[in-house]
């Protein structure tokens, strides 16, 4: 078990530019926007021949009860109180703030150990910046500019000295067993209100307000024995409502979660239907080629005949990926996660599940025999062998001749075909279609003196008979 650093302070000050500096990546979202972190997030610092610590990024304390700028400082005390050590983050440019009094105030009464840190002393005055947190009372004071990766050296050193041997945060593992979940959609459809469900307490800030959840977020689970890693996604909605940079970068950060899952759970509303952007969604991540499951969620505020016309616009407009699962779900009272969990585990098994080549040459013969290609221009396309070629998604290689005249038709039905035959559940299926290489092609038959002479004579008797 790693010992767990906190990052505290005020709104914009640069933790999560010094959460990067020390994580040594861009996990974190940096922007000049104040309030831009929200949520925990976690990371492993690796000092180079030295011993590693877990480090929690936490959002800016803006001295608010309610709302999200209350809901932010809740997870920030929450990350100083679970650390070994809290570095009190502060402003070198702007000096000591009635704000950063509060702060320092509140974390005295949590009685952690404090360093404080003076960030943003790149250009300016070191000892007299140093010198403005005197009245602080810290005998220790690190200057550091996180932006430009100076002092780093030195405030490792000293966040060493501090911390024990052994803490208890546990490391984010790369255990191939463990599941990678990640909880995708449009704006409030519930996606961190389902993680802190699962988890059972608030891990994550829930809000009616849209787009609370700006960073994706990963946590590991263990739930009836299995592992997972759930990861928490900012929601998506369309381009042309996409303005403020925070939000741009808020998907990019989503698009990588989706291509770093196993399994994509597509969250819906199940009070306002299936809408054009929870199809958008869905093309994320069906370009991506991961396992789906659709949750309808907020199941539990519909009437009888409400269901009845959901389930008949689910079943309609969900038409293209009829091979993902649906499952209705209560985020807020806990309803339908088993069965959420069930659909998970299949659709994760499916996508991972590997092949053998005899098997697949069998499914293809059995297809090519019980439904051939049709006639394109008089050419028939002759499927000759396969083989397996990846997983999640299961992919397949398909060789044979005139492969370029097979209708789509016929490969939905090979697709269809295979998914039937090996019992895929909730994930995609891809066909490569090669054909082989024609050794003559290109190549042109040049006569020898022999045969233009006799092609000479053969013509002459032609024209003599004529």
């Amino acid at each position: 078990m790693l010992p767990l650093v906190a990052l505290v302070g005020r709104p914009n000050v640069g933790k999560s530019t010094l959460f990067n500096a020390l994580t040594r990546s861009r996990d974190a979202l940096v922007h000049d926007q104040p309030g831009v972190t929200r949520d925990r997030h976690y990371g492993v610092c690796r000092p180079l021949e030295l011993r590693p610590f877990a480090v929690v990024d936490t959002g800016g304390i803006a001295g608010e009860d309610e709302g999200l700028a209350g809901a932010t400082a809740r997870q920030a005390r929450a990350a100083a109180e679970e650390a070994d050590l809290v570095l009190f983050i502060v402003d070198g440019r702007e000096g000591a703030s009635a704000l950063d009094d509060d702060i320092l105030r509140w974390l005295r009464k949590t009685a952690r150990p404090t360093l404080l840190v003076v960030n943003k002393t790149d250009g300016i005055d070191v000892q007299a910046a140093l010198n403005d947190f005197a009245r602080y009372g810290f005998s220790d004071r690190v200057a550091i500019s996180s932006a430009h990766r100076t002092g780093i050296d030195q405030l490792i050193a000293e966040v060493l000295k501090r911390l024990p041997e052994q803490g208890s945060q546990a490391e984010l593992d790369q255990d191939p067993n463990r599941i990678r979940v990640a909880f995708i959609g449009r704006p409030n459809v519930g996606k961190s209100t389902l993680v802190n469900r699962l988890l059972g307490e608030e891990r994550m800030i829930a809000s009616e307000v849209p787009g609370t959840t700006r960073d994706s977020v990963a946590i590991d689970m263990e739930r009836d024995g299995r592992l997972y890693r759930l990861i928490d996604t900012a929601g998506l909605r369309r381009k042309a409502r996409v303005e403020e940079a925070v939000e741009k970068f808020s998907i990019v950060k989503t698009l990588q979660a989706i291509e770093q899952c196993q399994v994509a759970v597509v969250m819906l509303d199940a009070g306002e239907g299936v809408t054009d952007q929870d199809a958008s969604v869905l093309g994320y991540a069906l370009d991506a080629g991961r396992a789906l499951v659709i949750a309808a969620n907020k199941w539990d505020g519909q009437t009888d005949y409400q269901r009845q016309q959901t389930e008949a616009l689910l079943t309609r407009k969900l038409s293209f990926v009829e091979w993902a699962e649906a499952v209705r779900i209560s985020a807020k009272h806990g309803s339908g996660l088993r069965e959420l969990f069930q659909a998970i585990h299949r659709a994760h098994e499916s996508a991972t599940r590997e092949f053998g080549t005899s098997e697949v040459n069998k499914a293809l013969e059995i297809a090519y025999e019980t439904n051939p290609p049709p006639t394109v221009r008089g050419h028939v396309a002759k499927l000759r062998y396969a083989h397996p070629a990846a997983s999640n998604p299961p992919t397949f290689v398909v060789h044979g001749t005139r492969l370029r005249t097979l209708a789509d038709s016929y490969k939905r039905y090979l697709e269809n075909f295979f998914r039937k035959r090996f019992k895929l559940v909730g994930t995609p299926v891809r066909f490569i279609y090669k054909e082989g290489a024609n050794p003559y092609e290109g190549k042109k038959n040049v006569l020898t003196e022999k045969q233009v002479a006799k092609k000479r004579r053969l013509i002459r008797h032609v024209k003599r008979k004529k």
